[in-house]
């Protein structure tokens, strides 16, 4: 009998990948593991990546070079049936919820459990007040989206994200357009259903005080790579001037204020600028 090979401690990995959009290079040589069971942060300036990472693990993008891991499996050459077999153990939560604004609460978390289950409704009504109950909302089941705000939209969201007991979770700025109170209650949801149900967590975010809180790792994108990785100690420790000017939310540094283009001078002539 062959002996059983261990399960990797990476859940997911990318592994020298580069992906582009026509001659724009979003990704050069990006390899970076994301443990089981932890909480890791993808973060970088905008257009640096961080939602094409996430769409490289779902597959709806295929990298144009290098391979991104799924448990093991290379997701950019598994045919129709395995990509679907390998995204419904993942959960995604989208930027700014993304609800069904023509289902209510409770419909929006049964949808996933409907889909892709065989689930008699009576089950499948326990589950979604279950998952309800973890954000704080199972009173709120039969409003609809217009009727609830930003913040519990967010945590309805999640609710459905984590519906189908999936064993990756990936959140696609969960903080954006929240209040500060909303902020501190969806971070620390993140963190306590990532730990209470063992399941592997990416999160995408700018915000950095609320991300380096709940995070075990941080990934730094910055040009299309990897700019520095590491615990959030490790990062505010840093001296590499990226790292410094992003905690430090400053505008001048290695990442500049404005997009590359022609000079001032020739776009309006030498005098304008005297």
């Amino acid at each position: 009998m062959d002996p059983i090979s261990p399960a990797p401690t990476a859940l997911v990995e990318l592994r020298d990948v580069n992906f582009g959009y026509g001659e724009r290079a979003v990704l050069s040589g990006v390899s970076f593991a994301v443990p089981r069971g932890k909480v890791t942060a993808v973060m970088g300036a905008s257009g640096g990546g961080k939602t094409t990472v996430l769409r490289l693990i779902g597959g709806q993008q295929r990298a144009q070079a290098g391979s991104v891991l799924f448990d093991g499996q290379d997701v950019g050459r598994l045919d129709e049936s395995g990509l679907y077999a390998a995204r419904r153990r993942m959960g995604m939560l989208f930027q700014f919820g993304a609800l069904f604004t023509d289902l209510s609460v409770f419909d929006n978390v049964a949808f996933p459990l409907r889909e892709h289950t065989d689930l008699p409704e009576a089950l499948i009504r326990d589950i979604v007040l279950m998952k309800l109950d973890a954000v704080g909302l199972r009173g709120a089941r039969a409003l609809m989206p217009a009727q609830i705000s930003g913040g519990m939209a967010r945590r309805v969201a999640l609710a459905r994200a984590i519906a189908a007991d999936p064993d990756l979770v990936m959140y696609d700025e969960p903080f954006a357009g929240l209040d500060p109170i909303s902020m501190n209650t969806a971070a620390r949801l993140i963190r306590q259903l990532n730990d209470a149900l063992g399941i592997t967590s990416i999160v995408v975010s700018h915000d950095v005080a609320e991300t380096f809180a709940i995070a075990d790792q941080v990934v730094l994108l910055a040009e299309g790579k990897v700019a520095a990785s590491g615990t959030p100690a490790d990062l505010r420790a840093s001296s590499h001037p990226l790292v410094r000017q992003f905690i430090g939310l400053t505008a001048d540094g290695p990442v500049e204020f404005h997009y590359p283009g022609p000079s001032v001078e020739e776009d309006f002539g030498a005098e304008a600028v005297r």
